[in-house]
């Protein structure tokens, strides 16, 4: 490096990143440059080298995109981070736009000017993301330009380095099948369509596949690498060797063959001529890019782990329930400690969270949160994916409504929960907007519904008592789950959006419907749910229900609620009672003894 690079490198570094990045997008004769928020796995969660958009922007989210251009520059989050967007990004450097309602690409059609040159990485974006921003500059007279290299890395002077987090085995009595078993049915699948090889670019396909569990991002034991798996079941495994704990290659066996990331490339090109699995929805760009250059067909279809992961083993249903009752002890601890001491105004919203945590850590098997707990009190609930700071954290103060929303990794599965909590004595509309949400909730756990139906025929149960009254929340009702894997996975999901996913026995997701007044509070009920065969007609199913936790009653018009809602919540409660009272001592099983009458 030059001495005039390193002082034109000091000065873009003085000024905001947002400038930083314009100067270097100048000199590269680029108009504009596109930042997605995730890395070049796609994942939700990313390790620290990879938080790009929060570098530029300063929003925390885990979705978001951000579109820089020589004038303006926007910043796109979905409805779960509308608030947090708001009070997170500088409001005179970024405009803030629904990513649903008017996405990037729609917005870019009308912002580039014509002869504009939009830059990208083809690492972090999906060859669908990359059809979207071609039709925009299409539209606009612009040109679409991949950019070898990152122009914001080039000005992120102090970006962490790459993560090295050891990758271990992930033991057969928790997965409940080997990885041979699971390659052959993969390689089953490719020798089907003809297809000579998939590209894995998901580190929790790798992980499931493979029975790995790895620690390179925050929440999740990913090892973040790629793979090729073959029709003969062999596999190609891209992964840092400095990452590979003792052992590991005896678990992995002679079929998996282990490479240095720098391979990944030369591999690619010696499929040329053979036809390569890809999914448009979750590759890297870069990957369809190389395959095109070198002449490899492509099979343009889903991750091919993705459903035979969603459908759990009997040994990882048995995990889940087995950390579900760990942790459901671990909540009423919590929730008894709560009642006992927010009432005095005493307790803040971090001082709650530090102390479920407590409680969590002290179960078996614990691993750590499965994403950042959300502990919101009064206005902090409305915000969907709040995120208390020292600077925002709030007494739970009587009279509120106190919103938290954890989960734990387990080794044996993952847990998510949610929670409102009535601190003292709450208002009517409180109340009555409380059980809305909870009578949405108990319409779909309570549902029973013929084999193939998807999410999306579902969730509108989860809403109906909130539309009768004019009211919705803007999120997904209900997210599939991994086992001590991510904690947000598909194909299965329970959402406005159409989804063609049936589900399917063994597929656990959440059922979280919710309600938000800003400036007021917030409110969600949330457990996981299992899809299981109802036990009653041939052909229908139903879902069991995971979470141990008492909902609040504190906060329920119970008057609202019908003959068979009541029925179910009792129904519950006693379940909730039962299991966890032996497992208590002798204050928490009091206290849940009153927290689970019969209404």
């Amino acid at each position: 490096m030059t001495q005039t690079s390193q002082l034109d490198h000091t000065t873009a570094a003085e000024r905001t990143p947002l400038a930083a990045l314009r100067d270097e997008l100048a000199r590269r004769g680029l108009t504009g440059f596109v930042v997605p928020r995730g890395d070049e796995h796609q994942g939700e969660y990313v390790p620290p080298s990879a938080m790009r958009l929060a570098w530029l922007t300063g929003f925390s989210g885990s979705a978001g995109v951000a579109v820089v251009l020589t004038q303006r520059a926007a910043l796109f989050i979905d409805g779960r981070y509308t608030l947090q967007a708001a009070a997170e990004v500088d409001s005179q450097q970024f405009s803030l736009h629904h990513l649903v309602d008017e996405p990037p690409h729609v917005w870019l059609a009308r912002a580039l000017g014509e002869g504009a040159r939009l830059g990208y990485d083809p690492w972090l974006h999906t060859p669908n993301g990359v059809e979207h921003l071609r039709e925009a500059c299409a539209k606009a007279g612009a040109e679409l330009v991949a950019c070898a290299d990152n122009p914001l890395d080039a000005v992120w002077l102090d970006r962490p380095a790459p993560p090295l987090a050891p990758v271990v085995p992930h033991p057969l009595d928790l997965s409940g099948r080997t990885a041979s078993d699971k390659r052959a049915e993969i390689a089953a699948l490719l020798t089907a369509d003809k297809v000579a090889a998939a590209v894995l670019s998901a580190p929790d396909s790798i992980a499931w596949l493979l029975n790995l569990r790895g620690g390179d991002v925050p929440f999740t034991p990913l090892p973040l690498s790629f793979a090729l798996i073959h029709a003969d079941a062999s596999v190609d495994l891209f992964i840092d060797p400095r990452k590979l704990s003792p052992g590991l290659r005896g678990h992995l066996g002679d079929t998996v063959r282990l490479a240095e990331p720098a391979e990944f490339g030369p591999a690619l090109d010696r499929l040329a001529g053979k036809l390569v699995r890809l999914d448009p929805a979750g590759a890297p760009a870069w990957v369809l890019d190389r395959l095109t250059a070198a002449q490899a067909p492509i099979q343009r279809a889903a991750d091919p782990c993705l459903l035979p992961k969603a459908c759990k083993t009997a040994a990882e249903l048995d995990g889940s329930r087995a950390a579900h009752l760990r942790d459901g002890v671990a909540l009423a601890k919590f929730l008894c400690w709560l009642d006992a001491h927010a009432a005095g105004g005493a307790v803040t919203e971090i001082a709650a969270s530090d102390q479920l945590e407590v409680f969590r850590q002290q179960g078996i098997l614990y691993r750590g949160p499965s994403f950042p707990t959300i502990s919101g009190a009064g206005p902090n609930g409305a915000i969907v994916h709040y995120r208390s700071t020292p600077e925002t954290d709030r007494l739970l103060e009587p009279g509120q409504l106190y919103l938290v929303d954890s989960g734990g990794q387990y080794l044996d599965g993952t847990t998510d929960v949610t929670r409102t909590i009535a601190i003292g004595a709450v208002g009517d509309e409180e109340k009555r907007r409380f059980t809305l949400v909870l009578k949405g909730h108990v319409a779909l756990a309570a549902a029973r519904f013929p084999a193939g139906t998807t999410g999306s025929q579902l969730d509108c149960l989860a809403r109906r008592a909130l539309w009768a009254e004019g009211l919705d929340y803007d999120h997904g009702t209900g997210h599939g789950v991994g086992s001590y894997l991510s904690v947000h996975e598909g194909p299965q999901r329970v959402s406005k959006t159409p989804s063609p996913q049936a589900l399917l026995p063994g597929m656990i997701l959440s059922d979280e419907p919710g309600y938000y007044k800003t400036g007021g509070y917030g409110i969600r009920i949330e457990n996981l749910v299992v899809v299981t065969d109802d036990g009653i007609t041939p052909g229908f199913r139903a879902f069991e229900v995971l979470t141990l936790a008492p909902i609040d009653l504190a906060a329920t018009e119970v008057g609202l609620l019908d003959a068979v809602e009541r029925d179910w919540l009792n129904a519950y409660h006693r379940r909730v009672r039962d299991t966890l009272t032996p497992l208590l001592d002798a204050t928490t099983a009091q206290w849940l003894e009153k927290a689970t009458r019969e209404v």
